[in-house]
């Protein structure tokens, strides 16, 4: 049996999506989005954004533009999501329509400024509509939680089988209390110490794990000092639980992959705990001196996934296990 077969008999297994998201709205930026993405390989998603890259007047126009570039022979590893107008928005469902002709070829569908489960359920509804339209009944579904509303019901949100991926959008968030939070928690270190902020990514992150989906981190505003980038996105994984960070620039693509992938040492490691507990046919082993079982199998095997979604050396003894 393969080893996700067994490690997770009875369990879901968690998603695996890349660890960094870009966002680009404007054509250009797309553009140079994919180009980067051809060159790099499928080692990072592209968000191509509906919501605030359209001009107020031009969202149709802007939607087809998307459409086309889902569509076209540039999208190679379909790696390519889109953001929506949400759910209030009067160009919500067209948005949908549009891009939902290339349903196909999307990675995911991101919606944004939910204000509860039941804002997801029916924009569900909407998109499977029109998705299945397209021949595709399984899109996945990434839902920004940026309102109290949706961080009141994340924990349910996380749980519908079509939800991929929970982002924290921080901007809207602290926004949303009208001053009550400061500025500065949207930024570092700030955003890692306001306690109505790191309750926030807690509450998403757990959720997430709970229900064995991807808590996405919010973006950076830093875009010039990349050790910025880096450090936000260190600590939002090793003391928050996030396995995948946004982009706003390309600068800040590499930094997040380098923060986020495993080290050398956990993939080689993972490689030799793995193929022993293989070779005693997934029963305890001892490991340089530790006794391991399928609790730390299963940890070690995401770490061999996310090494292999970012695009990591690995050794020749992990090919049996992917």
């Amino acid at each position: 049996m393969h080893p996700s077969e067994v490690l997770f008999q009875g369990k879901r297994q968690p998603a695996t999506i890349p660890v960094c998201d870009h966002y680009a709205g404007s054509e250009k930026l797309m553009r140079k989005s994919i180009a980067l993405q051809q060159e790099l390989g499928p080692v990072f998603d592209i968000t191509l954004d509906c919501e605030d890259g359209a001009s107020a007047g031009n969202e149709e126009a802007h939607a087809r533009l998307i459409a086309s570039l889902i569509a076209s022979e540039d999208n190679a590893h379909g790696r390519i999501g889109v953001r929506v107008h949400d759910r209030t928005h009067p160009s919500f469902e067209q948005d949908v329509s549009i891009i939902c002709e290339q349903a196909q070829r999307l990675a995911y569908l991101v919606l944004p400024k939910v204000e509860s489960l039941a804002d997801v359920v029916e924009a569900a509804e909407i998109v499977n509509r029109h998705a299945v339209m397209a021949g595709r009944t399984d899109l996945p579904l990434h839902v920004l939680i940026e309102t109290h509303g949706a961080l009141a019901d994340v924990r349910a949100i996380a749980a519908l089988p079509q939800v991929e991926c929970l982002s924290f959008g921080i901007m809207d968030f602290i926004s949303a209390h009208y001053g009550a939070i400061p500025g500065s928690a949207m930024r570092s270190p700030g955003q890692f110490t306001h306690p109505l902020v790191t309750r926030a990514k807690l509450e998403i992150s757990a959720a997430c794990h709970a229900h064995g989906k991807v808590p996405s981190h919010n973006v950076t505003t830093e875009i010039k000092d990349t050790a910025v980038v880096a450090g936000d996105a260190q600590r939002a994984s090793s003391e928050f639980g996030f396995t995948r960070m946004w982009s706003i620039h390309p600068g800040q693509i590499k930094p997040i992959l380098k923060s986020l992938a495993p080290r050398s040492s956990e993939i080689n490691d993972a490689t030799a705990i793995l193929n022993e507990a293989k070779n005693a046919h997934w029963g305890p082993i001892q490991y340089n001196g530790k006794l391991h079982d399928r609790a730390s199998y299963r940890y070690y095997w995401t770490i061999l996934q996310r090494a292999k979604l970012s695009g990591l050396p690995l050794p020749e003894a992990a090919a049996g296990l992917l």
